[in-house]
C-alpha cells in the first residue's frame, strides 16, 4: 500500500523550531504517512528537534533536494564533483538522524537551465559519485530517488527512460528512479506509458498539478497517470508537491519561477490532495483489479 506524503513547502517556507512543529502537525493531522522536508541546505535542519517532532507526531518523512552549478557532480570539475559528493553525503548524514526513508531531487546534477548537453566524462563522473552515495544509503537502509525533471531544470535525465538506464547504470538495488507528473506532463509522450515501462526501477513519485496548484485544476491527465502506477505495480510513497508565492523560501522559488499565488490555504490544499489522490488510487486499482492487466515489472525496453 502507498504512503502518501505532502512536501513541507506546502506549509512552511523555512526549517526554524517552529516552522517545523507546525508543518509535521498539520501533516499529521490531515492523517498524511509522510512530510517530505527540502535539505537544499542540510545544515539549516535541526536534526534532533525533527526527529523529536517525528516521533511526537508519530509521521514518516523524506528528504529532497537539488544541486547547485558550485556541487554538480556532472560538472568536469574535479572539485565541484567532490563538493556535490560532500553535500550529498551531509544530507544522507540529516536523513539518518531523523530516519528519512528516501533521500530524492536532482542529486545528479544542478538544479538549474544548462546551456549545452551533458557530455560522456559528466555522465560518467555522476554516476561514480552516486554509486558511493548509494553505497552509503543503502548501508543506513536509504533508498535514492533520481529525479526526473523538465529540460529547463536539468540536461541530464528529463524522461523516465533515460532515467531507468541511468539507474541500470549506477547498478545497486537503493538507486531507484523518481518521476514527478509536473514534469512528467512537459516531457513525456505518453504518461501512463512512462509509468508502466519503467516499472520495478520506480522507487518515488511526486503528483504535482501542471501549474503548481489543487489536482485537478490544470491538463494533467490523471486518470492515465494512476492507471499507469497500477498497472506498474507501484507501491511505493507518494507525495503531493505544489508551490505557491504564499509560502515563501526565496532559494526555492528562484530556482522554480514561482512568481504567483495559485493559493492561499495551505490545509485546504493539502486536505484536497490526499482526497484526490486516494480516490483516484481506488478507482484504478479496481479498474486494474477488473482488467487481469499483469504489472510490468522489469518491462523497460531500453529505449
Amino acid at each position: 500500500m502507498n504512503k502518501l506524503g505532502v512536501h513541507a513547502l506546502v506549509w512552511v517556507g523555512g526549517w526554524s523550531h517552529d516552522e517545523c512543529e507546525r508543518a509535521i502537525a498539520q501533516t499529521a493531522e490531515l492523517g498524511f504517512d509522510l512530510i517530505e522536508i527540502p535539505a537544499l541546505d542540510p545544515s539549516s535542519i535541526d536534526a534532533v528537534f525533527t526527529r523529536k517532532m517525528l516521533d511526537r507526531y508519530k509521521l514518516g518523512t523524506t528528504l529532497s533536494l537539488g544541486l547547485d552549478a558550485s556541487t554538480d557532480i556532472s560538472s568536469a570539475d574535479p572539485d565541484t564533483q567532490a563538493r556535490g559528493e560532500a553535500r550529498l553525503m551531509q544530507v544522507l548524514s540529516v536523513a539518518r538522524d531523523i530516519g528519512a526513508t528516501h533521500v530524492c531531487g536532482i542529486l545528479y546534477s544542478a538544479l538549474q537551465k544548462y546551456f549545452e548537453p551533458p557530455t560522456d566524462a559528466g555522465i560518467a563522473g555522476s554516476i561514480a559519485v552516486l554509486r558511493r552515495v548509494g553505497e552509503s544509503a543503502a548501508r543506513h537502509g536509504i533508498t535514492i530517488g533520481l529525479e526526473v525533471v523538465n529540460r529547463y531544470e536539468s540536461n541530464v535525465l528529463n524522461t523516465a527512460a533515460q532515467a531507468v538506464a541511468f539507474a541500470r547504470r549506477v547498478g545497486l538495488p537503493n538507486v531507484k528512479v523518481h518521476l514527478d507528473t509536473y514534469h512528467m506532463n512537459i516531457e513525456e509522450a505518453d504518461l501512463e506509458s512512462a509509468l508502466i515501462d519503467s516499472g520495478a526501477m520506480l522507487g518515488y513519485f511526486h503528483i504535482g498539478e501542471s501549474g503548481r496548484g489543487y489536482l485537478g485544476a490544470g491538463n494533467i491527465d490523471f486518470d492515465r497517470v494512476f492507471r499507469g502506477l497500477a498497472k506498474a505495480g507501484y507501491e511505493g510513497p507518494i507525495t503531493f508537491e505544489s508551490f505557491s508565492s504564499a509560502v515563501v523560501n526565496k532559494q526555492l522559488s528562484g530556482m522554480l519561477g514561482i512568481w504567483r499565488n495559485l493559493w492561499e490555504d495551505s490545509a485546504d490544499l493539502a486536505r484536497h490532495a490526499k482526497g484526490f489522490i486516494e480516490h483516484r488510487l481506488k478507482a484504478a486499482r479496481e479498474a486494474h483489479a477488473r482488467s487481469g492487466f499483469a504489472p510490468s515489472g522489469e518491462s523497460f525496453s531500453g529505449r
